[in-house]
């Protein structure tokens, strides 16, 4: 009975420290952001900037668009001359000049008079108002104008689009092709970014081949080189594939020891309980300062962080839709935040679940899911099998539904919160 009893306490004491070693996903990307700063800046072309994200407010010097200017191709004129204008009774009109865009008019336009204007031509001194030209004849000099206008019609005021001094670009915004030529229009060829981190990425495994390896019966493709390396690409991070280490500790210290070198270091399996998980054991040999390791999630509660020499160092699951969703739940946050994003997160939503989900507390689960959007509402179901190693669940997905830690169950009908993936549906 006493050696029962002594079975029970040791049993009781380790499932405990297992318990207590776990913290929750919020206490873990806390810990994370809090060790991550954003990289320097660099001076790049405008379109080198697109896709990366500005270190620095732009301003406009002078008013877009700089004079009055004519919105269509058509006829400068004064909106008194033309408020009886009808198609029974229209207005005739002296055309004076004809005016192209790029030119500015040195006449100065009369009672009874008018000017042909292109688009984007200055308005003339003395005009008040564009009639299109769709709305007009042109006689022999002059110009019947069969619609009367509104006083201001047609005009594109100085300054309507950004006035001079106005901040048109603010540090932290990710360039678009709007933006650049937003740039472009205030006169800015370069400008500053901030960095992209270069990003090391180890995958460990006796059982691992390269994509061109030779297979067998026992082996399979790293397929987890590939994902994490797409993942880090799509945050516009500079990824380094490292290769594959055999689960033999000194092949694993010699591809870290290369992959420290870069600004953030990912391993991908190695970072569990078994008697080949090396990867813990030789990070902390090189100097790494563990933050924390094991996360109160699934799938990817195995996952290590801390730095080396103050560089952030990530080990992910082995499992690919482990090292997937971890990826996203903590490393992109933080590729972003090193390039100075300030929307760090994917967008979320809340959408009708169409089936039940069961979990057990204790954990947040995310479970991959296949969105909808129909008659103004969105819907949500699951990809099908949800093992972490079923890669095809995450290319089925375009969301994450996650269920909180203490919820047992979603019910059909209910409405869930969902991480989108992906915009497209």
């Amino acid at each position: 009975m006493r050696k029962f009893f002594f079975i029970l306490c040791i049993f009781i004491k380790s499932v405990l420290c297992y318990i207590l070693t776990m913290i929750t996903v919020d206490e873990a990307l806390n810990k994370i952001l809090s060790n991550i700063h954003p990289l320097g800046s660099e001076k790049v072309s405008i379109l080198e900037a697109l896709g990366r994200v500005i270190a620095e407010d732009s301003y406009a010097h002078r008013n877009i668009p700089p004079l009055d200017n004519s919105a269509m191709d058509g006829y400068a004129l004064r909106f008194e001359d033309i408020q009886e204008a009808s198609q029974e009774y229209p207005v005739r009109l002296e055309v004076i000049e004809d005016l192209p865009a790029g030119f500015i008019s040195k006449k100065k336009l009369e009672r009874g008079k008018a000017i042909r204007i292109m688009t984007g031509a200055p308005i003339p001194e003395g005009a008040d108002t564009v009639i299109p030209v769709e709305e007009t004849k042109k006689e022999d000099g002059s110009v019947l104008i069969f619609k009367a206008a509104g006083l201001g019609e047609n005009i594109r005021r100085s300054g309507e689009d950004v006035k001079k001094g106005d901040r048109v670009i603010s540090r932290g915004d990710r360039v678009r092709p709007a933006e650049v030529g937003m740039l472009a229009s205030v006169g800015r060829s370069f400008v500053s970014v901030y960095q992209r981190p270069l990003v090391a990425i180890l995958c460990t495994g006796d059982e691992l081949v390269d994509v061109d390896g030779q297979l067998d019966e026992v082996k399979i493709i790293s397929s987890n080189s590939y994902t994490l390396t797409a993942q880090v690409m799509d945050c516009g991070a500079i990824p380094v594939q490292l290769g594959i280490a055999r689960d033999h500790k000194d092949e694993i210290e010699e591809k870290l020891r290369q992959g420290i070198r870069a600004d953030l270091l990912i391993s991908s399996a190695g970072v569990s309980v078994g008697d080949y998980d090396f990867v813990k054991e030789v990070m902390k040999k090189l100097g790494m300062e563990m933050v924390f390791w094991k996360v109160a999630m699934r799938p990817g509660q195995p996952l290590a962080f801390g730095t080396i020499a103050g560089k952030p160092v990530f080990g992910l699951p082995g499992n690919p839709v482990s090292s997937m969703i971890s990826f996203e739940q903590f490393v992109r946050p933080s590729l972003l935040k090193m390039m100075g994003c300030h929307q760090l997160f994917r967008p979320v939503i809340e959408a009708i679940l169409r089936e039940e989900i069961r979990k057990r507390p204790g954990r947040r689960f995310f479970i991959r899911g296949s969105v909808s959007f129909e008659k103004g509402q969105y819907f949500v179901t699951t990809t099908g099998e949800q093992g972490s190693g079923i890669l095809k669940s995450m290319v089925k997905a375009n969301g994450l539904i996650v269920i909180p830690e203490d919820q047992e169950s979603a019910r059909a009908g209910e409405k869930v919160r969902v991480q989108l993936l992906d915009r497209n549906f």
